[in-house]
Order: C-alpha cells, then sequence, then structure tokens
C-alpha cells in the first residue's frame, strides 16, 4: 500500500519549495537549545492551567500514522490553550509491561529462554521496553509535538509501578477485589487470561449442530403425566439442544429452559424431542424437515420441567433442566446447553443451582484427564472427533458449518475461550462501584456528545474486571495466600511495606525479598490461624497500570493536578483506557479522572481497516516526512 494513497498526496514526491524536510530539523534543534518548552511554561502562572493528561502508548515498535493523529491532535490543543493565555503542562508517557512486549522478547531469546528465570525474563523486558521509548520519542519529536520529553511517566519506572501496587492495595483494602473461580476469556496461544479490551471480534468458522440428550425416567415420567399420554418402552424422548462449540460438550452440567416459554413435545417415529415451540419450523428447516414430517403430541411450560433430568450423551452423567431468564429465540431449540466452567451465563446459572464449576480443559487449551476419550487433545481440533463420536451414540440430530463473530485474542488473533479458572477480580457491583461510575459519567464533558452514551452502555453491561494475568513482565497482584486455606491476606501495614520496597527497587523487589521482608513473621490467617503463607505469582493486568496514571502522574507531579481537564484518544478506548481509568478513579477517589474527553477516529489502510502494529498494515511517518516533512503531516491531521 502506497501512504500517497492513504494520505491523497501527489504520486509522485517533489521537493517543497520551503525544503521542510531538510529546514524542520534545524527548526527542532533550535527549539531545544532555548529549551522552549520551559519557556511557555514560565510566561504563565499557575493560576489558569490546562491539563491534557496523555494516553500512553505502548512501547513496542515504532509509531505509525494512527499515533501522528493522536500525538498532533494533542499538541495542537496544547498550543492553543497555551495562546490563550493559560499555562499548559504536557507530559508523555508511556505503558510499557504487557504480553505483547513479553511475547516479542521471548521470540528473540528462542530455547534461551529456557533456562531464564522470571527476573532474567524481566530484564529483557524492561531493556525492550526502554529500547522503543527512545525510538518513539525521537519520534514524536519530529513531529513537532513539544512536551516535557525529559521527564516523561514511564509505567515501568519504581515510582509508577510502586503507584500501581499502592493503588492496587488500597481497592483491595476497601472491599473491591476478590478471587474466585470463574469462567474469563483465555488465550490458549498466549497461555493467559485476558480482559473484555483484550478481545477483538472477527469471522470465525464453528460446527453447527443439534444434539438429543435422552430424558431421565423423572422427566419422562412428568412428560406422561402432563400430556396424560403414556410412553411405550421403545420410545425415545430427548431434549435437543443446538451448539457451535461441540468441545464444550464434555462440560455440560444442565440444560436451561425459559420459564414461561411453550415446549412442545414432537413425535418423529420412535423419536420424541422437547424444543421450544417458537424454534420448531426453524429447526426443522436445518434439519431438512418439514411440518408434516413430525406430530405435535402436547405442550408444556419450561417451568414444568425445572429440577428434572437428561443423559449426557457419551459420558455416565446427568443433565439437569433449569430456568433462566435468557434463554432466547433467536437462535438453537429454546434448550440451552449449559458448561458452568465455559460461559458467563452458564456460570451464573451454575452458581444458583449448586453445580461443580467444571472446564476440564488445560491452560493451553487441551482436554484434561478428566476426559479420557480426548485427553491431551486440542479442543477445537476435537470438535470432529466429539462429532462422530455423537453420531456414533445416536445423538446427533444435524452436523453443519457456520461463520459467525467469535472473540480473538488482541495480541495472537487466534480464537479465545471461556474458560474456568481462579482469577482476581475487581468486583463491578460491589459497594456500589457500577453506579458511581455512571454518575460520575455524567458529569463529564463527551465530546462528541455520543461518547457519553457509548461508554454509559458498556458499563451499564460490563461483567466483573479480571485483573490478574499469568505472566511475567507486568506489577505483581500484591496479596500473600494462606498455604493451608488459600484465603488472600493484605493489611495496611503490608501496604505500606510494599509501596516503600517497590519505590526503592521496582516491582522485582517482590520477586527478589523474602518473605518475611514484606510480610511480618506474626501474621496469623484471620480464617484458619495458620502462620504459612505464600506470594501471589500473577500480575496486574496492563490496563490497570495505564488506568491508575491519574495516581501516578496527575496526583503525584507538582506541575499537573487532579482531575484532568481533558484525556483526548480513538473511539476505542472507550472499553480500554477511559473505562479502565474511570473505574479506578472512582474507586480510590469516588469520581472521574477528567473533566472532559474527546475521542478521535482511526487512521484506516486501503481496505478500510484500522491501522495496527500486530496486523502489520501500518505506515510510519517517517515515509512521508522524508517527502514533505512533518508540517505537511500535521496539516493533513487538522484538515480531517
Amino acid at each position: 500500500m502506497d501512504y500517497k494513497d492513504t494520505l491523497n498526496l501527489p504520486k509522485t514526491a517533489f521537493p517543497m519549495k520551503a525544503n521542510l524536510p531538510n529546514r524542520e530539523p534545524e527548526l527542532l534543534k533550535f527549539w531545544e537549545e532555548i529549551s522552549l518548552y520551559e519557556k511557555l511554561l514560565d510566561q504563565h502562572g499557575k493560576e489558569g492551567q490546562f491539563i491534557l493528561h496523555d494516553g500512553p502508548p505502548y512501547a513496542n515498535g515504532r509509531i505509525h500514522l494512527g499515533h501522528t493523529v493522536n500525538k498532533v491532535l494533542k499538541d495542537m490543543i496544547v498550543k492553543s490553550k497555551s495562546m490563550a493565555g493559560l499555562r499548559c503542562p504536557y507530559v508523555p508517557g508511556w505503558d510499557c509491561h504487557g504480553l505483547p512486549i513479553e511475547h516479542n522478547v521471548e521470540k528473540e531469546l528462542g530455547k534461551k529462554k529456557l533456562s531464564m528465570d522470571q527476573l532474567d525474563i524481566r530484564e529483557q523486558c524492561r531493556r525492550y521496553a526502554e529500547k522503543f521509548v527512545s525510538i518513539q520519542r525521537e519520534e514524536f519529536k519530529r513531529l513537532g509535538v513539544v512536551g516535557d520529553w525529559e521527564h516523561p511517566y514511564l509505567t515501568m519506572t519504581n515510582d509508577y509501578e510502586a503507584a500501581i501496587a499502592r493503588a492496587f492495595c488500597d481497592i483491595f483494602l476497601k472491599g473491591y477485589v476478590v478471587k474466585r473461580k470463574k469462567p474469563v476469556y483465555w488465550c490458549p496461544t498466549c497461555v493467559t487470561a485476558l480482559a473484555e479490551a483484550e478481545v477483538e471480534y472477527g469471522d470465525h468458522t464453528s460446527p453447527s449442530i443439534y444434539v438429543k440428550f435422552g430424558a431421565g425416567e423423572d422427566l419422562r415420567s412428568r412428560i406422561s403425566e402432563l400430556l396424560e399420554v403414556g410412553l411405550e418402552e421403545g420410545v425415545k424422548l430427548s431434549v435437543v439442544i443446538w451448539t457451535t462449540t461441540p468441545w464444550t460438550l464434555p462440560a455440560n452440567l444442565a440444560i436451561a429452559l425459559h420459564p414461561d416459554y411453550d415446549y412442545v413435545v414432537v413425535g418423529r417415529g420412535e423419536d420424541l424431542w422437547i424444543v421450544a415451540e417458537a424454534r420448531l419450523h426453524p429447526m426443522l428447516e436445518d434439519l431438512g424437515l418439514e411440518q408434516k414430517d413430525v406430530k405435535i403430541l402436547g405442550r408444556v411450560k419450561g417451568s414444568d420441567l425445572e429440577g428434572l433430568h437428561a443423559h449426557h450423551p457419551f459420558i455416565q452423567r446427568e443433565s439437569l433442566l433449569v430456568v433462566a431468564p435468557y434463554v432466547t429465540l433467536d437462535a438453537g431449540t429454546g434448550c440451552v446447553h449449559t458448561a458452568p466452567g465455559h460461559g458467563e451465563d452458564d456460570y451464573e446459572t451454575g452458581l444458583r443451582y449448586g453445580l461443580d464449576i467444571y472446564a476440564p480443559v488445560d491452560e493451553r487449551g487441551r482436554f484434561s484427564r478428566d476426559v479420557p476419550e480426548f485427553e491431551g487433545e486440542n479442543i477445537f481440533k476435537a470438535n470432529d472427533a466429539i462429532v462422530a463420536l455423537l453420531e456414533e451414540k445416536g445423538a446427533l440430530l444435524s452436523s453443519s458449518s457456520l461463520t459467525h463473530s467469535y472473540p480473538h485474542c488482541w495480541r495472537c488473533k487466534r480464537p479465545v475461550i471461556f474458560r474456568a479458572t481462579s482469577q482476581w477480580f475487581i468486583t463491578i457491583d460491589k459497594e456500589g462501584l457500577r453506579e458511581k461510575a455512571l454518575e460520575s459519567i455524567e458529569k463529564v464533558t463527551w465530546i462528541p456528545h455520543w461518547g457519553k452514551e457509548r461508554i454509559r452502555g458498556m458499563v451499564e453491561q460490563r461483567p466483573d474486571w479480571c485483573i490478574s494475568r499469568q505472566r511475567a513482565w507486568g506489577v505483581p497482584i500484591t496479596v500473600f495466600l494462606c498455604k493451608e486455606c488459600e484465603t488472600p491476606y493484605l493489611d495496611e501495614e503490608c501496604a505500606n511495606t510494599i509501596e516503600k520496597a517497590f519505590k526503592e527497587e521496582g516491582a522485582d523487589a517482590w520477586f527478589k525479598r523474602p518473605m518475611e521482608a514484606l510480610l511480618p513473621a506474626d501474621t496469623i490467617c484471620p480464617n484458619c490461624g495458620s502462620r504459612e503463607f505464600e506470594k501471589e505469582t500473577d500480575i496486574l493486568d496492563v490496563w490497570f497500570d495505564s488506568g491508575v496514571s491519574h495516581k501516578a502522574v496527575l496526583e503525584a507531579r507538582d506541575e499537573l493536578s487532579f482531575p484532568a481537564d481533558l484525556y483526548l484518544e480513538g473511539s476505542d478506548q472507550h472499553r480500554g483506557w477511559f473505562q479502565s481509568s474511570l473505574l479506578t478513579s472512582v474507586a480510590l477517589n469516588e469520581t472521574a479522572p477528567y473533566r472532559s474527553v474527546l475521542t478521535h477516529g482511526f487512521v484506516v489502510d486501503g481496505k478500510g481497516k484500522k491501522m495496527s502494529k500486530s496486523v502489520g498494515n501500518v505506515i510510519p511517518p517517517e515515509k512521508v516526512i522524508k517527502h514533505y516533512g512533518a508540517e505537511i503531516l500535521r496539516l493533513w491531521v487538522s484538515a480531517e
């Protein structure tokens, strides 16, 4: 793709009369020699201040045109406010932890990684991030962006990591943080949990199957009673489910029905099926049948079947019939296959009915020994074998394929799964956090105005925030776990000790210092009385790192203030930084960290796809600057 096509510039490069590619570096050098940034600040007093807080770009690779749009817009606003007589300190920052950096470092290390400990890997990640901070800083300066480039904020410096740990401890001590086994987005390729903001949706082709779950004796008896029809011994009564994830069937523990829907018992020969009446015709079409091919024997309400049982199609186990309000008539049969360890709704239903939160899948997406028929097999590759087994057992009614929108990992771009594991969460409804966040949204000026409804809808619907990651490069979750009962322990004294240690050594202190240096030796588990503890090994979600920049930067720097007058980023940050900043700020300060939020669009490639380093469709600004100069890019940004 030619950058001239994207920017609508002339097809052939021509020398500018102003000779910008050569003259601009001279001007930038002059600005540096006269300390232009400091001069701009010194001409105004602290009374009329305007704070634009910089959302940190990721220190991974060179900048692209998307970065250019963002930084140039910020620079224009800061300079215009300064020209209007306001003091406008601008502190740039970088996001330095996380999976993309660790992933690239692991690729560079190759097999050498196997002989390195966690601290060695962390040091390599630090060097990698430092390298790209230096590269990106020079690239941003070349764009003519004026700011405190000598004193940026980095999420990996000792003071910032100490602020992250302190923020986590304070949020924990306020009661917002819990550890529990719950299904979360899990990337089997990157081997870690993911937050919603780290999931992208794209097309994926999945099996589409209708499966029969044979009725248990109690269900057969209830149907006979309700329909006043005796079921002969040879008649096979089944509850029919539809799924696009055959690999989750080994974890099935229930079938959910809507309590108020009408369900029909339809007969085809000696086969009787239970399905929602409103889904009968679509199902028959999928099976290649017509209405005349089946006979409706009677109707029941979903609530009539609650608490009864069906037989799992290939495992010696019963499946409980439950009722749930989320069952819809948009697709399927109105009888929803439920695996509490592999879905959010399934999990909530499992809790309500006392079911096991069962997920027989390991961290790399392979079946565990709990599923001996497929032990060690990749779950996606096992789909075909599971469908074949269903057919062998006489439980398969139909099998086809379906291309649909499916969650993918933001980093490796491969499909993710819902998998129940023990993770740390910020509970969004604890202590009224969701309501407080929604109230704070109303007090912010959103530009454009639709930004308010966008983030409001996301906060209204969002689940608890999974903040734990099973990786090396990041700030650890600073909690101690009782060895006997696994009860988490943290108090104010520990939090103070951890914060002090991090200020001295950074987050490496958690891995370097012995337990007794961080936890008093006489500490007793409040649950079981044990004196044996261990340190949590998970790290924090990088969105938490950048999300607490209001504490680590705005509140910590004398030249800045809290809340900021403006946050300015792309519209994708309603799911990301805008939201993580809002939730942490409300939890810590009971208010939003910003007075105004401005969002801009994306730079797209020739196919209309957002430019992204991970996709590889980016255009480096230096290609344009080499021929036209940075000022032409700035004019392009201002004109768009």
